[in-house]
């Protein structure tokens, strides 16, 4: 038997990687306790997903309500399923710096120290096997703010003459910069997934993502642009737009595409690799742009509120280069844009949260 461990699978990556590799043929093990529905309410739980999910895949998903801060917890997985781990995803995460503030005790343990409690369970009883590790582009902190910046008509845009014009690379600084505290905790645990592919010639892979998007999102407003977005244009709920005139840019990437790059990964995996993931150049777009698509595909004009003060260590404009990955795994494209994107979000969803009402 071939095991894939995944923590954070009834998230949106989680989920969707446990959907892909149980169709490969890996039985699934998902660790996950919810702490959604902790960070940010019972209408951001996660639990409806997991139980879809053990629904639809049966007894080639098996899940564990595990806190990943409990190492005696995360190891006990591990010397189970020892001998027959081919794969660990490690999705779980405290994801909002907004929320971060808040807590920053609860964010750095599950965010940093979660994640060496992962990594070494992996090193113990799966140290040949790749180890991918969602992170974030926060890591860079607010540089991204001090490129040469054009405003238009819907949208900030870079100068077109900038060395990033295609993208910002895994050459930007993560220094001397304000990374915001959940910025700061995912540095910690992008940098000891490193270490341990360096130190321990461990096959790791650290995905710096954009906007991670796509149906089996739990959207909530700090957490969860395109889903939360959405939500909002079906239910008539006010959507607050943080500055910047509503012309921040993300790039946007689906799920299933990043779960193929994961799968990439997993088919020949390096060792201690960084990549910029997101939408690129092919799937983003402004927060007006987004609000605009929306609107057209629920026919109703949206509820918006506008508030001048953005968020601390908000990136106003982020589109990443996947030159790097694509160089890697040159099999690999985009098959998602973003108005594909918000109209599946939409029929995927909208029956959904109408009935909940």
């Amino acid at each position: 038997m071939s095991v894939c461990i995944i923590s954070g699978s009834a998230g949106l990556i989680g989920s969707e990687a446990a959907r892909h590799f149980s169709e490969k043929g890996l039985h699934v093990v998902g660790i996950d306790n919810d702490m959604r529905a902790y960070f940010f309410g019972n209408d951001a739980s996660t639990c409806w997903n997991r139980k879809r999910l053990q629904d639809d895949l049966g007894k080639r998903y098996e899940h564990q309500q595990i806190d990943i801060r409990d190492y005696s917890e995360v190891e006990k997985v591990f010397t189970r399923y020892r001998g027959d781990i081919s794969l660990t995803i490690h999705a779980a995460a405290q994801p909002s710096h907004d929320w971060a503030a808040k807590e920053p005790f609860t964010d750095f343990n599950v965010n940093a120290n979660g994640t060496l409690n992962m990594l070494e369970a992996a090193r113990q009883y799966a140290s040949e096997k790749p180890f991918i590790f969602t992170s974030t582009n926060k890591v860079y902190g607010d540089t991204p703010n001090r490129l040469p910046l054009i405003e238009q008509e819907t949208r900030w845009e870079i100068d077109p003459t900038h060395p990033f014009a295609k993208g910002i690379d895994e050459t930007m600084s993560i220094d001397n910069t304000l990374h915001s505290l959940f910025g700061a905790s995912k540095v910690a645990a992008d940098v000891m997934v490193q270490e341990y592919g360096r130190y321990f010639d461990m096959p790791t892979a650290c995905f710096r993502g954009g906007c991670l998007t796509g149906p089996s999102h739990s959207g909530t407003q700090l957490h969860g642009f395109l889903a939360y977005l959405m939500k909002c244009a079906v239910m008539g709920a006010k959507y607050t737009v943080f500055g910047y005139k509503g012309k921040q840019v993300r790039d946007n990437i689906h799920s299933r595409d990043l779960i193929r790059a994961f799968d990439a990964v997993f088919q020949a995996p390096r060792i201690a690799e960084t990549y910029n993931i997101g939408g690129g150049r092919h799937s983003n777009c402004s927060m007006t742009e987004a609000i605009g698509l929306c609107e057209k595909i629920t026919d109703r004009e949206m509820n918006l509120e506008y508030s001048e003060s953005n968020r601390i260590g908000d990136h106003i404009w982020w589109v990443g280069d996947l030159a790097k990955f694509k160089s890697h795994y040159p099999d690999w494209n985009l098959e998602y844009d973003v108005p594909g994107i918000l109209q599946e979000i939409y029929e995927n969803n909208a029956e959904r949260w109408r009935s909940a009402c």
